[in-house]
């Protein structure tokens, strides 16, 4: 299979994932399949299997700027590196979600951040963090 149609997968798959967080959280099956980490965990097994196969001979690496931009220049260690962004942020959200239910945060409140979070990762963080601060002082 090719790097742009893993690409296309699991865009699909983090956007339904997302969906399902906004929509139906308080759903049981969404919770284990999204928020316990079915779906974290596949993008897990698919990043490992890339970086795994690929990184070796990718060339490149994490000592500067530079080295992380030949990195990324090989395609299948750029989409690692995204589906590694689509699993940590969905992991964020879903903590949103579940702390937010925690301490008694509208969920009305969480969709935003939800949205920040799935478009722009720690800006959406900190807006939850912000609203849980403005709602229950901590």
């Amino acid at each position: 299979m090719s790097a742009e149609a893993l690409f296309s997968i699991a865009n699909s798959v983090a956007m339904v994932a997302w969906v399902l967080l906004a929509v139906l959280p308080g759903r049981a099956w969404v919770r284990r399949v999204v928020t316990a980490g079915v779906v974290p965990g596949l993008f897990a097994a698919l990043y490992v299997g890339i970086v795994v196969l690929v990184f070796h001979g990718a060339g490149g690496g994490f000592s500067t700027l530079a080295n992380v931009a030949l990195l990324f220049a090989n395609k299948w260690m750029l989409l690692a590196g995204w589906v590694h962004y689509l699993a940590f942020d969905l992991l964020v959200g879903s903590w949103e979600v579940e702390d937010a239910r925690a301490r008694g945060v509208p969920h009305w409140l969480v969709v935003p951040c939800l949205v920040l979070t799935f478009l722009f990762g720690p800006a959406g963080w900190l807006g939850y963090r912000v609203v849980r601060w403005g709602r229950v002082g901590n």
